[in-house]
């Protein structure tokens, strides 16, 4: 009976310690994207964290500065503690990151700035951020404002690729008679345009009032 006893706290010590190690602690020194930041730890080792569970714009779709812009604002030269979960392919240290009581990936999909990225959240919370994400949604807020905002995994994939993603393309065939504009150049085109699938042609206007509302000037070529 004293051996089972022993055993039995050994497994329990072991399967105990890890979860105990596995939190990481210092200062915000740089936030890369909304998704992204890194940190600087009492003993000055860097950790570069990347945010478990959630996906936002990549810095050139619409809403990828916001959503940078949104993280700075919780995170930025303040003290985060990250619950690690994963390391990722590229070395990072995926995480859950709480900043004076604030879960910022929550705050993030709260917030309309990011996806509950469905291919990595697999935690029992998830269900959770789905729920904040279809809120948000329905409230329009942050991303949520474009009417067909493309996922960062499918502009990723159309990067690769060298064209939009089909999802993106079936999307936008579902909404003839919408501009795509240009977040980089702010030009905008018209669906019969040549350059209305361009890489950064990513915002998307129900209207031509609409893109020249939002700042946008017409395509000099296409004339839309």
């Amino acid at each position: 009976m004293r051996l089972f006893i022993v055993n039995l706290l050994l497994t329990f010590f072991l399967l105990v310690t890890p979860a105990l190690s596995q939190v990481i602690t210092g200062k915000v020194i740089h936030i890369a994207d909304g998704d992204t930041i890194t940190i600087l730890d009492s003993s000055r080792n860097q950790h570069k964290i990347r945010l478990y569970g959630i996906d936002t714009p990549e810095k050139g779709q619409a809403f990828g500065q916001a959503a940078k812009k949104f993280t700075s604002s919780l995170t930025a030269s303040k003290t985060a503690e990250v619950t690690v979960y994963d390391t990722d392919k590229y070395g990072r240290t995926v995480g859950v990151v709480m900043v004076n009581g604030t879960n910022v990936n929550q705050s993030l999909i709260k917030a309309g700035y990011a996806w509950q990225y469905r291919k990595y959240c697999k935690e029992a919370f998830c269900n959770d951020w789905l729920r904040l994400e279809d809120n948000a949604r329905n409230l329009r807020l942050g991303l949520w404002a474009d009417k067909h905002p493309e996922t960062p995994w499918d502009y990723r994939k159309g990067i690769r690729n060298g064209t939009t993603s089909s999802k993106t393309e079936r999307t936008y065939t579902a909404s003839a008679g919408s501009y795509h504009g240009n977040v980089k150049s702010h030009v905008f085109h018209a669906p019969s345009c040549r350059g209305y699938n361009c890489k950064n042609c990513v915002k998307s206007f129900g209207s031509r009032q609409a893109a020249l509302n939002s700042g946008y000037r017409p395509c000099g070529i296409c004339k839309p």
